[in-house]
């Protein structure tokens, strides 16, 4: 088993952005922190059903590393996701952060900036460098789901969103909303 990294909340850095911003960009942990697992894993289990149903390519793309389990650490949320990409088997399963699951590759980053990854909106390897992305544990297999995701046919992110049936709709406008909220922070951010 690789090693886990460390899995408690970084503490904010200061900065001189308005503290609405600040509290808007918490809230999804805030209120995550009191939903217990079991009534969130049932989402997970039908994200993980429904892509590898309807896009079974990204999960075929990953050849010998679709049963391996990779950890995705949100690591402003109060939780970790396990990761098993096989079509025949999918496997997404929540973890408080004092659980260390059982992985062999660990992917971690802020909330925003993977599913930005993951919907191809910023470049992994960019994220990578500027050490806002971490990996460990099985490099191969992490590059390996980064290339799938590269050469996946229009938005991964976008598959996510469908498996919410009559919630999709309010769930892309609350991404939407999220992203608009980061976007808006990094331009602010550069012109400190």
């Amino acid at each position: 088993m690789a090693s886990l990294p460390s899995m408690s909340v970084p503490a904010r850095a200061q900065s001189s952005s308005p503290p609405l911003p600040a509290f808007v960009r918490d809230i999804p942990a805030v209120l995550l922190a009191a939903v217990p697992l079991a009534v969130l894993q049932p989402l997970f289990n039908r994200i993980a059903a429904h892509v590898a149903r309807t896009r079974p390519e990204l999960f075929a793309r990953l050849g010998p590393h679709t049963g391996k389990y990779y950890l995705i650490d949100p690591r402003d949320l109060p939780f970790v996701l396990v990761l098993r990409p096989d079509a025949t088997s999918p496997y997404l399963k929540a973890h408080r952060r004092h659980e260390h699951p059982h992985h062999d590759a660990v992917i971690a980053g802020t909330f925003l900036d993977l599913l930005e990854m993951i919907d191809g909106s910023l470049d992994g390897d960019a994220l990578f460098f500027s050490r806002d992305l971490r990996i460990g544990g099985d490099t191969e297999a992490v590059v390996a789901l980064r290339n799938a995701l590269d050469d996946f046919e229009g938005s991964a992110l976008d598959s996510v969103l469908s498996s919410f049936g009559l919630l999709s709709r309010p769930a892309a406008t609350a991404v939407a909303a999220l992203r608009a909220l980061a976007a808006r922070n990094r331009q602010g951010s550069r012109h400190e």
